[in-house]
């Protein structure tokens, strides 16, 4: 229950943890004793009964989750932290996150953290004196990436893998679910879900944060609270990361085509997206040609950056959307 709400805090809250996995089974099992060690340390340090849960969310139709829960069972009923496995058919992240919320009915508050996250340091300590100190529908920590090999200094001058940094308590407008609490009192109270148009591409968790802002929500930034997101070798590549670019830059321009009242508005923000990207296309072209011209890697990366970002924003505007998570069709063995 909030703080912000006009009900009294109870004495004794409910917190579950929502860890989505979609086959991966060695990084789940890796994050799951982690998750459930700031758990209990969140629970120890709580002035009130705290009743921590770690619920486990996969979205794989082979269930290849499910052998890795069992396992850890044993090890994380020692912390006292309750340990569940659900299987979520319907594929897509939006799907995911809209099954945790209705799993975690009864509790307080629920958090996000990615199977191929890490908590570290006190991570959800903050998250949670974050919330109660502020009373906000949502409260959004910090993820921090971490390279599994050096990128390429290409890479590096193109600052792809950068991410923002505020002070505590600053309110934000959109944010990233990878490591968000949610107050859940207010989330049913403002009747917002994952839409699950999104749930292939992205920007499932961008609608949905922007969407509780407009209805009133308040949500706010956690520096202090920190998880790292393990970076493999294949997502250090100038393909992948400029793809990453177009499809952040199509995501902005889907999710406001989504959050328009009405047609008219629609229309605008189209001719508005086409132009801006256009601009940011023609930009960064001419960027890029000025880093080869001059051999400056961060002319040629930051060009592209912007020029591939630009190529999103536009495409969105025509009614394409990138699935960024599209999915090959499962095999099934008939014997």
């Amino acid at each position: 229950m909030s703080p912000a709400a006009a009900d009294p805090i109870p004495l004794e809250l409910s917190l579950t943890i929502a860890v989505l996995s979609y086959r991966r089974p060695v990084e789940l099992a890796a994050a799951l004793p982690l998750i459930a060690a700031h758990a209990a340390m969140t629970r120890d340090a709580h002035d009130r009964d705290l009743i921590v849960a770690i619920l486990v969310v996969d979205n794989d139709p082979l269930e290849s989750a499910r052998p890795v829960v069992r396992a850890a069972e044993t090890r994380i009923a020692t912390t006292g932290v309750t340990l569940r496995y659900v299987a979520e058919p319907t594929p897509g992240i939006a799907a995911a996150r809209n099954r945790a919320i209705d799993e975690a009915l009864d509790a307080d508050v629920l958090v996000f953290i990615d199977d191929d996250e890490r908590p570290t340091g006190s991570w959800l300590i903050p998250l949670v004196r974050t919330w109660e100190r502020t009373g906000a529908a949502a409260v959004m920590g910090r993820v921090q990436s971490v390279f599994e090999a050096r990128p390429e200094p290409w890479v590096e001058a193109g600052e792809f893998f950068r991410r923002r940094r505020m002070p505590t308590g600053t309110e934000i407008e959109v944010g990233a679910a990878g490591n968000l609490l949610l107050d859940l009192l207010q989330v049913h109270r403002l009747g917002v879900r994952f839409d699950e148009r999104l749930s292939l591409g992205a920007g499932e968790d961008s609608l949905f944060t922007m969407e509780l802002v407009r209805r009133g929500g308040r949500m706010v930034w956690c520096d202090e609270s920190v998880a790292t997101d393990h970076v493999p070798p294949e997502r250090m590549t100038r393909r992948w990361v400029l793809e990453r670019a177009r499809s952040h830059g199509n995501t902005e321009t889907v999710v406001a085509l989504l959050l328009a009242g009405s047609d008219a508005e629609r229309r605008r923000l189209r001719a508005r997206a086409a132009t801006r990207g256009s601009v940011r296309v023609a930009a960064g072209s001419a960027r890029f040609a000025l880093g080869v011209a001059t051999g400056s890697l961060r002319h040629q990366a930051r060009g592209l950056r912007t020029a591939y970002r630009g190529l999103g924003i536009a495409s969105g505007a025509v009614g394409v959307a990138v699935q960024e998570y599209a999915r090959e069709p499962e095999r099934v063995d008939h014997g």
